[in-house]
C-alpha cells in the first residue's frame, strides 16, 4: 500500500516530535542526573549542528545558490533571536533548563505581576509558545526534505529525534522543579509533538508548489533558526553542568550524524 507523500511528511514529523513527549516523560517521572542530561543535550547539539551544516545548508546552496541560502540563514537566526528575546521577557528564558532556573523564573514573573510589572501571573503560556518556537523549524525541515524526490531524509529524522529527546527531558525536569503538574507537562509536549507532525505536513504541502530558490531560502531559514536555538538554549544547559566535556560530547554527536549522512549516500 502506497501512502500519499503529504501523509508521509506528517507521519515522519510526528515520529521525530514524539521524542519530545518521550523525553518529557523520562525527565518528569525519573530522577535523571543533571550530568547525564547535560551530556545528552551536548550530544543532541552536535547532531543538529552536523545536520544543518551537511544536509540543510548544503541543500539550500545547491538549490538556490549562496545569496538565497545566506539571506534565509541570517533571516531565520534573526527571527528566532527576536522571538526568543521577546519570550524571555514573559518568563520563558530558561524553558529548556533542567535545574531550578525555571522555578526562580516563575517566581519572578509572579512577583512582577503582583507589582503590576508584567501582563500575567504565570509564564505557562510563554513556555508553550517557546516550545513551539523551538520545535516548528525542525519539523518543517522534514517536510522540505521530501521535496527532493519523495523520500524523507533519514538523517534529518534521526537527527531531530535524537535532539528532541534531551530537549523534552531537560525542560520537563525543570518544569517539575518549578511546580508544574504532570498533566500540564505531558499535555504541553504531547501537543508540540502533534504540531510537529502538522508542521512537517505543511512544510511539504505548501512549498511543493514553490520554485527551488524559495524552497532553498526556507530550508536555510529553518537551519538558521535551529542554529540560533542551539546556541541560545541547548549549549548553555549542557555547559553549565558538563563544563569542559561539553565540546567533546558535542563533537561526538556531530560525528554520529556525519556517519549517518555518509551511510545514506
Amino acid at each position: 500500500m502506497t501512502f500519499p507523500t503529504w501523509m508521509l511528511a506528517g507521519f515522519w514529523g510526528l515520529v521525530s516530535g514524539s521524542a519530545l513527549l518521550l523525553g518529557a516523560g523520562i525527565g518528569y517521572f525519573f530522577q535523571v542526573p543533571q550530568r547525564v542530561v547535560a551530556a545528552i543535550m551536548a550530544f543532541g547539539s552536535g547532531v543538529l549542528i552536523s545536520t544543518l551544516s551537511l544536509e540543510l545548508m548544503e541543500d539550500a546552496y545547491t538549490k538556490g545558490g549562496f545569496y538565497s541560502a545566506a539571506v534565509g540563514f541570517l533571516g531565520g537566526a534573526a527571527g528566532y533571536t527576536f522571538a526568543n528575546w521577546l519570550l524571555a521577557r514573559y518568563g520563558a528564558k530558561h524553558r529548556k533548563r533542567s535545574g531550578h532556573q525555571q522555578a526562580a523564573e516563575r517566581q519572578d514573573v509572579q512577583a512582577g505581576a503582583t507589582e503590576g510589572n508584567t501582563p500575567g501571573d504565570d509564564n505557562g503560556m510563554a513556555l508553550a509558545v517557546g516550545a513551539l518556537l523551538d520545535g516548528i523549524p525542525e519539523s518543517i525541515v522534514i517536510g522540505l526534505s521530501l521535496l527532493a524526490g519523495g523520500a524523507v531524509s533519514t538523517v534529518a529524522v534521526v537527527a531531530i529525534f535524537l535532539s528532541n529527546l534531551p530537549e523534552g527531558l531537560s525542560s520537563a525536569a525543570g518544569m517539575k522543579k518549578a511546580g508544574r503538574p504532570a498533566r500540564y507537562v505531558l499535555l504541553l509536549w504531547g501537543g508540540i509533538a502533534l504540531v510537529s507532525g502538522v508542521a512537517s505536513l505543511v512544510g511539504y504541502s505548501v512549498f511543493s508548489h514553490f520554485p527551488p530558490y524559495i524552497v532553498a531560502a526556507t530550508t536555510a531559514v529553518a537551519a538558521g533558526a535551529v542554529l540560533a536555538m542551539i546556541a541560545d538554549t541547548m549549549i548553555p544547559e549542557a555547559f553549565e553542568v558538563a563544563h569542559n566535556f561539553t565540546g567533546l560530547i558535542t563533537v561526538l554527536g556531530f560525528l554520529v550524524s556525519f556517519y549517518l549522512s555518509k551511510m545514506g549516500e
